[in-house]
């Protein structure tokens, strides 16, 4: 059984893969350089996405304007961790935080953010479970560009493939195309914090 909170993602032992969806121009100069260069923008927060179908559905399978093109981009799982421990939830929740002003007051300190967006289906429809989505402010961005992303993959092809397949009502074949994500381990005190399992 799937717990309500939980991260799921395709993960070895040193990265975890993260799904963004860009333009042309800012994808293309990332494969080229290996790494996010201008006009990625380091000075506005980013959002990564370890649920691939989560993005599929914000992007529409890459057919919205100015999300294009998909990378998978594997970030190292020391970064990935510090990122989570500087993680704030978006909303106050009650077994996190004392009070509201605790909350707010964190919140508005916060480097990193985090939010439960519920999981996604091959078609779209929201799951009785939630997915993890990471906000990083421009106090961190330098920092993942730099250290924490290892290698940054074109998944477009792939993208293009699964929404073919599933346009033509073969989803058996498009499901095996999917990344294997699993469950991603976390630690009871951090879980708490991040409001696992809730």
């Amino acid at each position: 059984m799937v717990a309500a909170r939980e991260i799921r993602a395709d993960y070895d032992r040193d990265t975890i893969a993260i799904y963004q969806a860009y333009p042309p121009a800012i994808a293309d100069a990332a494969l080229a350089a290996g790494r996010f260069v201008p006009p990625f923008s380091f000075h506005r927060m980013t959002w990564i996405k370890p649920s691939f179908l989560w993005l599929m559905h914000r992007s529409n399978w890459a057919q919205k304007s100015g999300q294009e093109r998909v990378l998978c981009v594997r970030v190292r799982r020391a970064g990935w961790e510090t990122a989570l421990g500087q993680a704030v939830l978006t909303s106050f929740e009650p077994a996190v935080f004392t009070d509201p002003d605790t909350w707010a007051e964190q919140f508005a300190a916060a480097r990193v953010h985090l939010q439960w967006d519920p999981e996604r289906s091959l078609r779209g429809a929201g799951l009785p479970y939630d997915s993890i989505q990471v906000g990083l402010s421009r106090h961190v961005i330098r920092e993942y560009a730099d250290d924490w992303v290892a290698r940054i993959e074109d998944y477009t092809p792939v993208v293009r493939k699964v929404y073919t397949l599933l346009q033509s009502g073969r989803a058996d074949k498009a499901r095996r195309l999917l990344p294997p994500e699993r469950v991603y381990p976390v630690g009871a005190e951090l879980g708490r914090r991040l409001s696992l399992h809730a």
